[in-house]
């Protein structure tokens, strides 16, 4: 299993809803305001990546990193806390 981060900024229309609601889906937790951790199988940054832009306008910016190292400090969740 692979651990992502995902970053995003939402520039003009700010519709966080669809994209929380699907992160939500892959049990991901909230690391920083717009960055997010999550586990998953068979997949590729690449892949992700394309999955989540039907979630986000095509003026917003989205980043996917398979990680295998990290460490956070004063942040609102961690990849210790996926299920």
């Amino acid at each position: 299993m692979a651990l992502y981060y995902l970053t995003y900024d939402l520039r003009k229309q700010k519709d966080y809803q669809k994209l929380y609601d699907e992160l939500k889906k892959f049990q991901a937790v909230k690391v920083l305001k717009s960055t997010w951790c999550f586990n998953r199988l068979y997949t590729t940054p690449l892949e992700t990546l394309n999955y989540f832009k039907g979630f986000i306008d095509s003026d917003d910016g989205l980043s996917v990193e398979e990680v295998s190292n990290w460490a956070t400090f004063n942040t609102e969740g961690s990849p210790n806390d996926l299920k």
